[in-house]
């Protein structure tokens, strides 16, 4: 169930896209069958995920398209997990508050309201089916993930003027490093 990385596999860092890019919008697509390629794909976004660092990365915020996502909300990097083809079935619909944060909105937090316990069903990237139970940071991490896979940023929570004000920010960062 959980992503077994390889130490001395050769991985890359991969470029993570900056909101407001318009390629973090594409709706991704349901992987068909887990293949080599995906996995080594898995590993490159878990080394790029550590090195930002963050607790998550979907296979969107590195321009590729398809339903990946691997997350480890440990503190020692400990507990590798990979997602492919998520489906989310809430168990508690009540909310709750949690400060989010983005690799792919640098530099920006807000509160945003979410299910506290879900039961996810997904492939593991052996290909493998498996459904579990979550709760906490994991299942608020799993949707914040689960939302980039389907075009939608934490900033699409917050109200027109912050998400502008973040926007411009940004906008203005990215013409100060071309």
């Amino acid at each position: 169930m959980r992503g077994e990385l390889n130490d001395f596999t050769i991985m890359a860092l991969l470029q993570i896209l900056e909101f407001p890019d318009p390629r973090l919008r594409t709706i991704a697509k349901p992987v068909a069958e887990v293949t080599d390629q995906h996995r080594a794909l898995i590993k490159d976004m878990f080394e790029t995920m550590y090195q930002a660092p963050g607790i998550g990365l979907a296979a969107t915020q590195v321009n590729v398209h398809e339903r990946i996502l691997v997350i480890d909300v440990s503190e020692d990097k400990s507990e590798p997990r990979v997602f492919i083809n998520p489906e989310v079935e809430v168990l508690d619909p009540e909310l709750g508050e949690y400060d989010e944060g983005c690799l792919s909105v640098p530099g920006f937090y807000d509160t945003v309201c979410r299910p506290q316990r879900i039961k996810v069903r997904a492939l593991n990237e052996q290909g493998e089916a498996y459904e579990e139970e979550l709760g906490g940071l994991l299942a608020i991490c799993l949707q914040h993930e689960i939302d980039h896979l389907d075009g939608k940023l934490f900033v699409d929570y917050l109200s027109p003027l912050k998400r502008n004000r973040i926007r411009k920010k940004l906008e203005k960062a990215h013409r100060a490093k071309a």
